[in-house]
């Protein structure tokens, strides 16, 4: 009886936490859509800044209406890291880089972010790295390779393209890695609305460009912007937090794979943009591997560990998105 009323909160923690990652999951692989409308029309730093300062409204007002108050003291460096890393610097890099290269190099070079992650988490954070976890993420590249092949356009790949991507995917898992500890004292709510801030405040040497972009922009251009910044932002951001602090950076890392594979769906049933073979083929690829490195030894399955079973990261916006047949820059 007792051991029974240990294992049902560890199994409702867990649900918790597996709710908040497919929230995460759905929103950041829905992001890609309002990327490709906002990118046409807002230069990469515009773009960022105007994402951002739409999430740290969205954020603001809840984290207001909530009187959480500030994150402690101990919580602030890791939040303006992660902030300056994550909300600033990556978006930035990613959408700078997106311009220069095609959307399949693009996703198969900042799909290296987990990888990354899985190093840091294990080298500063003393995350574990059980041979599940390592064979998923092995076999989720692959599908993330197979996937950025079949979606890459023909336009050729600039080394500054490559460089920027490169740079965004280092930005991330340092993002991530800096964001796990303040999670210890502070909450997910907080976190995200502090490092939000952070992100836009570095972003404003871009408010003129984003006044000169917005009165150009198209309507849809411009709604698409603030959905970036309401939805795959300050809501997934804050469930990606909630999720984080539940769970390794390193075991988060691995599911980042599953967002290709619901970029594929969304774009076969929103968009009437029928995937090939291969772009199946990588995303079957990318959910088996998420499948293996959330699994458990059966000797540890009836653990009452709500840890151990919950795996969430997902690089947002880091997906081969199918590009129209003529090249168009933002």
């Amino acid at each position: 009886m007792a051991e029974n009323s240990r294992v049902r909160p560890a199994r409702r923690a867990e649900l918790l936490a597996g709710g908040a990652a497919l929230v995460t999951v759905v929103l950041w692989a829905s992001a890609f859509v309002s990327i490709r409308s906002a990118g046409q029309a807002y230069s990469p730093g515009a773009l960022a800044l105007g994402r951002l300062a739409s999430g740290a409204v969205a954020l603001g007002l809840i984290w207001a209406v909530r009187r959480e108050g500030l994150p402690p003291r101990t919580a602030w460096r890791g939040i303006a890291v992660s902030g300056a890393l994550w909300f600033g610097f990556y978006m930035v890099a990613l959408n700078w880089g997106e311009q220069q290269v095609d959307a399949g190099t693009a996703a198969l070079v900042v799909n290296i972010g987990p990888l990354l992650i899985a190093l840091l988490g294990a080298r500063l954070l003393g995350d574990p790295m059980p041979p599940r976890l390592l064979a998923g993420m092995a076999v989720s590249f692959a599908g993330a390779v197979a996937v950025g092949l079949s979606m890459s356009g023909e336009g050729g790949a600039s080394v500054l393209g490559v460089v920027l991507c490169v740079l965004a995917a280092v930005a991330y898992a340092g993002g991530v890695v800096a964001q796990k500890p303040p999670l210890g004292s502070a909450s997910a709510l907080q976190v995200t609305t502090f490092g939000c801030l952070v992100g836009a405040v570095l972003c404003l040497p871009f408010a003129g460009q984003l006044v000169r972009d917005a009165a150009d922009a198209p309507l849809s251009a411009t709604l698409n912007m603030v959905y970036l910044g309401v939805f795959p932002t300050a809501l997934a951001f804050t469930t990606w937090a909630y999720a984080l602090s539940r769970t390794t950076a390193s075991r988060m890392g691995a599911t980042t794979y599953a967002v290709p594979a619901l970029v594929v769906l969304m774009s076969w049933l929103a968009l009437g943009e029928v995937p090939g073979p291969l772009t199946l083929a990588g995303g079957g690829l990318c959910l088996a591997g998420v499948a293996v490195s959330r699994s458990r030894p059966r000797a540890a399955a009836g653990a009452p560990d709500a840890a151990a079973g919950v795996a969430v990261a997902v690089a947002p916006d880091t997906v081969a998105e199918p590009r129209p047949e003529r090249d168009q820059t933002a």
